[in-house]
């Protein structure tokens, strides 16, 4: 750090951001229970971002770029670097705008629950709990891959930045295999900034059971115009739409239309009202400036826009920092109520997308269950493509809730009036 700072001292540099990331991880391969693999690795990785103010036609601009240093560099590499990084950044000619002034403050350890337990010990819980429910004959984990790592983050700037906190992540995935009534094999993952066991249990119970009712599921729904259920992870990659169309950078660029105050989800609502919160997911920004949990959506009035420097300065909103995980209330109505009346509840895509820019969403189905006149048929094939500005005013949520690594929220959507195209 203190080549780094010389370094920066030397070209001139006044204005700067050192980002310093110590991860200590922890691999573990599986096949069936077996455990194959294990690799562990040590890093640390620092990225040096370089402001440089200059001006073009008579207005002021701040340029960027950034460099990476990384261990074993001689100080005349890591100069050679930064030169690189400061010599660039005179051709991002970026309008001005200021720096956020950081703070500093005593290193701040794991708050996600894992504290001071070794990776290892971790794993282990991790591992327990994901092979608890392996249990039948019929559907099994033929493989698994789980890995887990702690980061240490330091941010140093001259702003007067000094700031470093510790965070533990788990994340895996599992494949899934039921060999009868045909063989298929279903794919996973799992993302946690918390000790989860329970949920992680839960999780590969309801995996092991679709991956059975995957094999029997032979047909594809017949095209037409579905209500259309969504759970877990589904749900909140529908409602990342929100989260993406009130950034800064979206509204500042023209994508998105969104001001403080608007209601975001429209004005004819006959289903559920919205109301979303963004979570930090760090206790910092980028620019070592203090980062918060802060309201999205207030029964679909837009309460918060978020972002970084720039693009804040540029709309005259406060800079918050960028937020990704976000928290949802559930609603009122019980997950069997939900699909009562006939409706395609989809559990699994081969990849469901949302865009933000239109709204559309959808993904091809790799399994469904159609519930009609009092029957339940899995079903497998077809594609959903829907648009969540035709059907935001028609969304119920369930009383169940869902937590993963972004998104605390209720279990499941149902919306009405989706395409799906099928047999």
């Amino acid at each position: 750090m203190e080549k780094i700072i010389s370094a920066l001292h030397e070209l001139g540099v006044e204005q700067y951001v050192i980002t310093e990331k110590h991860t200590d991880s922890l691999e573990a391969f599986y096949v069936k229970k077996n455990l194959d693999l294990t690799r562990r690795a040590d890093t640390t990785v620092r990225t040096v971002r370089v402001f440089r103010p200059f001006e073009k036609d008579g207005a002021k601009m701040l340029g960027d770029s950034e460099a990476t240093v990384r261990p074993g560099m001689s100080e005349e590499e890591i100069r050679t670097a930064l030169a690189g990084a400061w010599y660039a950044a005179q051709f991002v000619a970026n309008p001005w705008y200021p720096l956020p002034a950081g703070v500093k403050a005593p290193r701040r350890a794991d708050n996600g629950g894992f504290g001071s337990r070794s990776l290892a010990e971790s794993m282990k819980d991790v591992t327990e709990a994901l092979f608890a429910e392996d249990t039948a004959q019929d559907v099994f984990l033929n493989s698994a891959e789980i890995f887990m790592r702690r980061i240490e983050t330091r941010i140093v700037s001259s702003e007067n930045a000094d700031v470093s906190w510790e965070q533990v992540e788990v994340w895996g995935e599992y494949v899934c295999q039921c060999r009868t009534p045909q063989d298929v094999e279903t794919y996973h993952q799992f993302c946690y900034r918390e000790p989860s066991p329970e949920a992680l249990r839960a999780e590969v119970r309801h995996a092991l059971e679709m991956t059975k009712a995957r094999a029997r599921a032979v047909a594809a729904p017949k095209t037409g115009t579905y209500a259309l259920v969504l759970d877990r992870e589904q749900v909140g990659t529908l409602l990342s739409y929100y989260v993406d169309r009130s950034n800064s950078g979206m509204i500042y660029q023209k994508y998105s239309p969104f001001k403080l105050g608007d209601d975001a989800q429209g004005a004819d609502i006959a289903g559920d009202r919205l109301t979303m919160g963004l979570k930090a997911t760090a206790p910092y920004t980028d620019f070592g400036a203090p980062m918060g949990d802060r309201p999205l959506l207030e029964n679909g009035v837009l309460r918060t826009i978020h972002g970084g420097a720039r693009f804040g300065h540029y709309l005259g909103v406060e800079p918050t920092g960028n937020y990704r995980a976000v928290t949802v209330p559930v609603g009122t109505t019980p997950m069997d109520e939900l699909t009562k009346e006939p409706c395609l509840h989809a559990v699994s895509f081969s990849d469901f997308q949302m865009d933000p820019l239109s709204g559309h969403f959808g993904g091809e189905i790799r399994l469904a269950f159609l519930h009609e006149n009092g029957t339940v048929t899995p079903v497998t094939g077809g594609s959903v493509n829907g648009s969540i500005l035709d059907g935001q005013g028609h969304m119920t949520f369930s009383k169940e809730r869902f937590r993963s690594k972004d998104y605390d929220g209720p279990l499941a959507v149902r919306v009405e009036g989706v395409n799906v195209a099928g047999e």
